[in-house]
């Protein structure tokens, strides 16, 4: 799993952090990471974005690379329409990724919102570029009601381009469960046919860089690198439904 993309059922449900955590997993037991960030949106150029966030709480051994940045919070190709600037399209993004893969052990790639935001005005997707590299792709999910039709949906995108997914990462567990939360562990994997492996708790970036990092493994499944532990943590919270 050289290049692993990363998106999500929609926007602000954790996917940098749950990046995070997966690259200060990776880099807990030695690995090279990169983090490449192809488009960042809503951001003044002197604002600190994804990249600086992911190496932030992941430590700053791993390389971050954002290839382009426009003032709008839009989709991409909505936002460089506007800024008057050039989109960024998936060989662009599977070229950087190559270009990192070739000297890095991991490289994770974080998209915009969903997984068919629009990148360019060819309506370009970052499924396109994970396609052109054959790579898996890690979906974000919420914890609760209405995540069950997204994540349905999103991984269903992903078998109609015949692109692997990695599996299903609760962005932000919350402390308090509600009922649909904690179903919705058990059902997750049967809606969409892809592993839930992970779980990254609410509040998890207000936590100290090395909190977070020594921390950070138990939020991830040993399919991606980590420790923590599906079977258990689903029969904890499954038992008080």
């Amino acid at each position: 799993m050289t290049v692993l993309f990363v998106t999500g059922t929609g926007t602000e449900i954790g996917k940098t952090v749950v990046t995070a955590a997966v690259a200060a997993t990776a880099l807990a037991v030695g690995a090279s990471v990169a983090y490449l960030k192809p488009a960042q949106t809503g951001l003044r150029p002197d604002e600190p974005g994804d990249a600086a966030e992911v190496t932030r709480l992941a430590g700053y051994e791993l390389t971050g690379v954002e290839l382009a940045r426009y003032p709008d919070p839009l989709a991409p190709a909505t936002a460089a329409r506007r800024a008057g600037r050039p989109a960024v399209g998936p060989g662009e993004i599977a070229e950087a990724a190559a270009k990192l893969a070739a000297v890095h052990d991991i490289v994770l790639v974080e998209g915009a919102g969903g997984l068919l935001v629009r990148f360019d005005e060819e309506g370009s997707t970052l499924a396109d570029a994970a396609k052109m590299l054959g790579s898996p792709v890690l979906v974000v999910a919420p914890a609760g009601l209405g995540t069950l039709n997204t994540a349905a949906l999103t991984a269903e995108a992903l078998r109609a381009r015949a692109l692997t997914c990695a599996g299903f990462v609760i962005g932000s567990w919350p402390d308090d469960p509600d009922l649909a939360a904690r179903s919705n562990l058990a059902d997750l994997p049967v809606c969409t046919g892809a592993p839930l492996v992970g779980a990254v708790p609410a509040g998890a970036a207000q936590l100290t860089p090395e909190a977070f990092q020594r921390a950070a493994p138990g939020w991830i499944a040993p399919r991606i690198g980590g420790l923590w532990d599906v079977d258990a943590f689903t029969a904890v919270w499954s038992s008080i439904i």
